[in-house]
């Protein structure tokens, strides 16, 4: 549940820059949230390997 965690604090991090991009037109935060949704795509690959990880070893 820490990754999870660790998700939604990212995603909420990028909130006010989301809002500073769209409603104020700043391109400086536009940066800043494509570099946070490209930290949120490698977040989330991390725990796709990890579950599939999990998921086979308790199989066996």
């Amino acid at each position: 549940m820490a990754r999870f965690d660790e998700v939604k604090n990212l995603v909420m991090s990028l909130e006010s820059d989301f809002e500073k991009f769209y409603e104020k037109n700043n391109q400086a935060a536009g940066t800043r949230v494509r570099k946070g949704m490209q930290d949120l795509k490698t977040l989330a690959q991390d725990i796709r390997a990890e579950v599939q990880n999990t998921k086979n070893t308790a199989t066996k």
